[in-house]
């Protein structure tokens, strides 16, 4: 049986908000592991943070950028210790350095931008420098890069939350509007796909399974545990998949519904999005 201590009972309390002696039972019950620890949280019925991950927040600087033609776009996450590291005139340099040559390159993973040459050694290298430097631990903790027809980026203020976007066409009026929206509702609502459809089968029978355990918790009939479960997933769609989200701009209507009001035929190709200690 793992050994629940009072420190990790406080990390689960930041991370979910939910009450100290819950978050120590659903420790104990996951016998230490903190994702099993949330699940059980919210299939008891309690109320979890969306924002969880930012509150352990590492810290660090996110960048995300575009080629001249707009056709790639990169975002690059460089975490660090403290944040007064992060905000110091050497990492940021480094860190502007790192996401400049990605965007310039595009290396196809993180393990390609990690042994690039920037500067005569390697980004890894260039690195190890810094920490030497500094004496704090620091990674090129997350990379990722996307094509198409048209693409956008969005850093938020302080860059610790970035994203990027693409678009199946680059010809459309009022486009640039378009693609800065959706690059700010995927900062502000972080979706996990495009559509119901790119949702994984994982994450679908995860869903399932906790709201069938939800209403059990809340005492309704097992004949009916399906339906709700359902019902559940339905909303969990209306509300972490991009096109089917209130639109933040216009509630009333979909960031589905925008999109096509611009053009019928315009989708989105593919987004990211990154958040330090997301």
């Amino acid at each position: 049986m793992a050994n629940i201590t009072a420190a990790d009972v406080n990390k689960l309390r930041q991370m979910t908000g939910a009450g100290m002696m819950d978050c120590k039972k659903a420790l104990v019950e996951a016998n230490g592991d903190f994702d099993a620890a949330i699940d059980y949280l919210r299939k008891k019925g309690q109320k979890v943070a969306s924002s969880r991950a930012d509150r352990a927040a590492n810290e660090g600087m996110v960048l995300a950028k575009t080629s001249a033609d707009s056709k790639k776009a990169i975002i690059v996450m460089i975490s660090c210790e403290t944040d007064f590291v992060a905000k110091s005139q050497d990492f940021m340099k480094l860190t502007t350095d790192v996401a400049e040559y990605a965007i310039n390159n595009t290396p196809g993973n993180i393990d390609e931008l990690k042994a690039a040459n920037l500067n005569g050694r390697s980004v890894q290298e260039n690195l190890t420098d810094l920490i030497g430097k500094v004496g704090e631990k620091m990674e090129v903790a997350r990379y990722q890069v996307i094509e198409a027809a048209r693409t956008y980026a969005y850093n938020h203020p302080g860059n610790r939350l970035g994203t990027i976007v693409g678009f199946n066409k680059d010809s459309v009026e009022g486009l640039d509007m378009v693609g800065k929206e959706i690059a700010m509702q995927i900062a502000a609502m972080s979706p996990v796909a495009i559509d119901k459809s790119d949702v994984t089968q994982e994450m679908i029978d995860k869903e399932i399974e906790i709201g069938k355990e939800q209403a059990r918790q809340e005492g309704k009939p097992e004949e009916m545990l399906e339906k709700i479960a359902q019902g559940k997933l339905n909303k969990f769609f209306k509300e972490s998949t991009l096109l089917n989200q209130e639109f933040v701009r216009d509630n009333k209507k979909t960031v589905g519904q925008y999109i096509t009001e611009i053009d019928k035929d315009l989708k989105v190709t593919a987004f990211a999005r990154l958040m330090l200690g997301a």
